[in-house]
């Protein structure tokens, strides 16, 4: 009776296992091919949302910015733990103009966003603490914690005992 409640055990646990990797894919799917069929001063933004739909982010300065991405993640090796690994990571920026005509194309892979570099500057605080918008912002603090005054009340009667 044992033995064959091992083997049943055993028969779940190999059928659940699985030798393929999980991917997880987020994004609009195989965005490389697609943004190839997309032709810089002849598709426009209709040509655009048929191809590769709706984008993943926008933004409007001067011409709308359209940004799309797609990213596949899977589980790396076993020592790691099971973390997810991204192995796929391509984002396409699109710029349309105000008649709705594509202007301008770029096309980031993994590999290109590992060189891009980013400054290690820091931007420095433009106060002191002796200054006007240090001991305003710091009395806008204290009126914010304890609009009623309740805690400088209790701390003056504990000081006068």
């Amino acid at each position: 009776m044992i033995k064959i409640l091992y083997i049943i055990f055993l028969s779940l646990v190999v059928a659940n296992c699985s030798f393929k990797n999980v991917v997880k894919h987020h994004g609009v799917p195989f965005l490389e091919k697609k943004q190839e069929t997309l032709i810089v001063n002849k598709a426009n933004k209709n040509d655009i949302r048929e191809i590769l739909g709706n984008p993943s982010t926008t933004s409007k300065f001067d011409n709308d910015v359209w940004i799309y991405i797609e990213r596949k993640q899977t589980q790396s090796e076993l020592k790691n733990l099971g973390r997810m690994k991204i192995y796929k990571n391509d984002i396409l920026v699109l710029e349309i103009d105000k008649y709705g005509i594509l202007k301008n194309k770029k096309f980031y892979n993994k590999d290109d966003m590992e060189n891009i570099r980013i400054v290690d500057a820091t931007t420095q605080a433009g106060f002191k603490k002796n200054s006007f918008i240090y001991d305003f912002m710091s009395s806008m603090r204290q009126k914010l914690n304890d609009p009623l005054g309740v805690r400088a009340k209790k701390r003056k009667e504990i000081s006068q005992r």
